[in-house]
């Protein structure tokens, strides 16, 4: 496994981060590996657009839109 070394982390922050650690009952390592995990895991605005892209794909053209449209008017 890789060690990560974070240098010039403001004072406040770390006793922020330790206070939360405590309060999650593990170390500051524990603590950090686990934010570290669940932000590695979040799919990026790009991922998700991609994503998005694959998933709504379609083959309809104008005239089958405009169609529909006039279908969804002609049944009020």
């Amino acid at each position: 496994m890789t060690a990560i070394t974070s240098r010039d982390v403001p004072e406040q922050t770390l006793n922020a981060l330790k206070v939360r650690a405590a309060q999650a009952g593990t170390s500051l390592q524990g603590y950090a590996q686990e934010l570290l995990s669940r932000e590695a895991a979040k799919p990026t605005l790009a991922e998700m657009a991609a994503r998005l892209e694959r998933g709504t794909r379609t083959e309809l053209s104008t005239a089958d839109v405009l169609d529909a449209i006039e279908g969804g008017r002609e049944r009020r």
